[in-house]
């Protein structure tokens, strides 16, 4: 099942997607989940539906509604840096023994289709491919075994990064989180529909070109890692995000290196999922 948060006349919704349509339940279940991250509460998005009759809901067309954040709201956003070993190599930065963390802010975020924002302070602009895990219950000291069980969900991202601002000092946070530099959409998908995330194949293009590719069991620290290892120091609770690292070929680390320019599109495409795609501006 694909679940997707919309505004459709200045109001924000939530829905089912099934093909070009969005099926509205918000109007129907507002009374007991008012936003996707509450339905995502429940600890069983699917089985709560399941008794919703979807003929009934109002029905929109994708083209005719603006994509927001797959959760808009989450409580947190905890992001995994260096996390391909591709990646580190073309950082230079050396091999950890623990996964490297930063956090986003939720107004850092975009939905599929809006526009990411270059900010005014810089014109290096990048992007990051990456594969985005919604929690759906809340956990402490989440063992590796159990650790999939938490996912409600996934989703395309794009960690747009700043990286001078990034490069400040040696805390990532200044540079991932410019207003409107990120994309997390164009859904989530239900982790029901995704058996095995390490198949799960991603791509990064820009402008159509093809800049990063890999499939998930490339990741140095593995989903359930993150999961685990994130759940020891904090408490995971249901719309929480966790955005699992980028693959090699940042624009940063090319030669000569390509940043995100005004009129560009990025487009993160992740199989199973869908394409999050972006158009970029300058800040006015």
């Amino acid at each position: 099942m694909k679940l997707v948060t919309f505004e459709v006349g200045g109001t924000l919704g939530y829905g089912v997607v099934e093909g070009t349509d969005i099926v509205d339940v918000s109007a129907i279940m507002m009374d007991r989940f008012p936003d996707l991250k509450s339905l995502v509460a429940s600890g069983d998005a699917v089985a709560a539906l399941s008794g919703v009759d979807l003929r009934a809901a109002t029905r929109h067309n994708l083209d005719s509604v603006t994509l927001k954040p797959v959760i808009p709201n989450p409580d947190k956003i905890i992001c995994v840096g260096l996390n391909y070993e591709m990646h580190r190599q073309e950082t230079g930065r050396d091999e950890s023994r623990y996964p490297v963390l930063f956090t986003r802010f939720a107004n850092s975020q975009m939905g599929h289709g809006e526009p990411l924002v270059r900010p005014r302070q810089s014109t290096k602009f990048d992007y990051e491919g990456e594969l985005a895990i919604v929690i759906g219950k809340s956990g402490r000291h989440i063992p590796e075994a159990e650790a999939l069980s938490y996912i409600a969900g996934y989703s395309c991202y794009n960690d747009g990064s700043v990286r001078d601002w990034q490069r400040h000092t040696h805390q990532f946070t200044p540079g991932k989180n410019f207003p409107s530099t990120g994309g997390f959409g164009p859904w989530m998908v239900t982790a029901d529909e995704i058996a095995d995330p390490t198949k799960l194949e991603l791509t990064t293009r820009l402008n159509g070109a093809v800049m990063q590719s890999a499939t998930i069991d490339m990741m140095i620290f593995s989903i359930p890692h993150q999961i685990a290892y994130c759940s020891e120091f904090t408490e995971l609770v249901p719309g929480d995000v966790i955005v699992t690292g980028t693959p090699g070929g940042v624009g940063a680390r090319r030669d000569p290196p390509v940043f995100m320019k005004a009129g560009d599109v990025a487009e993160i495409e992740i199989s199973g999922i869908g394409i999050l795609r972006n158009p970029v501006v300058d800040e006015s």
